[in-house]
């Protein structure tokens, strides 16, 4: 009993923002900025249409344990999130905890997004506020029966949810600073470019060493020197822009969803995101 007590109680969500926090609107300009370096239409646009701001979500995600399909944000008061305070999206993305104080599921990234500075959530949540409401909410997730125990993924974030703020390394650059938030934080490419443990953890000696790719088809490649070593900064940036490679090919897959995004960003992102690449450590690529 008192080891049930004990894993209730540390299984409790815990909001990053204390409930009922009242935050200061954002700037949408610099929101629409965070919108696109968080890839959040690549996700998120409702499937079967080709605008990228309907947010009416519904994508399938398949995954070990089941499907989970992605949520409508747009600004529909009922089906979406158009009734959530900053406060609220402050504690899905820093927390993956819902405004009803449940947990989310960490096919949700917000073990990368829980390392973002809360003045970028405001300025996303003032630019998600521009865009248009969706009518329509996605079909429930489907997954196995064992997984639909939400409390027990408190646990789960004891083990494996970092957020630790990315403060500045003072030994270098400003453009490895802001890269490393970006990749780190906001773009969260780790969570494609890495392969994962059974309980669904990204494994860190594959940190950007590759993983299978979240739809299910191919493997997502390595980009950590061990394999893009041979490319400059200049190249990485230029693949973040155009989607072509320095070997005359083209990114594929969910990358070009990526691209379209990254090319929204300044080119002084692009170019800070390729400094932080440039330096990760060499990492063999795992099996598929």
């Amino acid at each position: 009993m008192a080891a049930g007590a004990a894993a209730w109680v540390l299984s409790a969500p815990h909001p990053a923002v204390p409930p009922g926090t009242a935050l200061t609107d954002g700037d949408a300009a610099r929101g629409q900025l965070v919108f696109a370096a968080a890839d959040c239409a690549s996700c998120h646009a409702s499937p079967g249409q080709g605008d990228r701001l309907r947010l009416g979500g519904g994508l399938a995600l398949p995954s070990p344990y089941g499907t989970f399909r992605v949520p409508n944000i747009s600004a529909h008061p009922e089906d979406g999130i158009g009734r959530w305070s900053t406060a609220e999206l402050a504690n899905a993305l820093l927390a993956g905890v819902s405004p009803d104080g449940r947990h989310y599921y960490p096919a949700f990234p917000y073990t990368s997004y829980a390392r973002m500075r809360l003045d970028d959530v405001r300025d996303l949540a003032a630019y998600l506020r521009t865009l248009p409401a969706v009518a329509g909410r996605a079909p429930p997730h489907e997954i196995s029966v064992v997984f639909r125990l939400r409390r027990v993924l408190g646990l789960w974030k004891l083990m494996f949810l970092d957020t630790t703020p990315i403060g500045d390394e003072p030994s270098r650059s400003a453009a490895w600073n802001r890269g490393r938030y970006l990749v780190e934080a906001v773009t969260h490419c780790a969570e494609c470019h890495s392969s994962r443990s059974i309980f669904g953890a990204i494994k860190p000696e594959t940190r950007f060493a590759g993983g299978t790719d979240p739809e299910g088809v191919g493997f997502v490649p390595n980009i950590t020197p061990a394999r893009i070593g041979h490319w400059s900064a200049a190249d990485i940036a230029e693949v973040l822009r155009s989607g072509r490679t320095p070997d005359h090919g083209r990114v594929g897959s969910s990358m070009v969803g990526v691209v379209t995004n990254t090319a929204m960003l300044p080119q002084a992102d692009r170019d800070a995101i390729a400094v932080y690449v440039k330096s990760l450590p060499a990492r063999p690529t795992p099996q598929p």
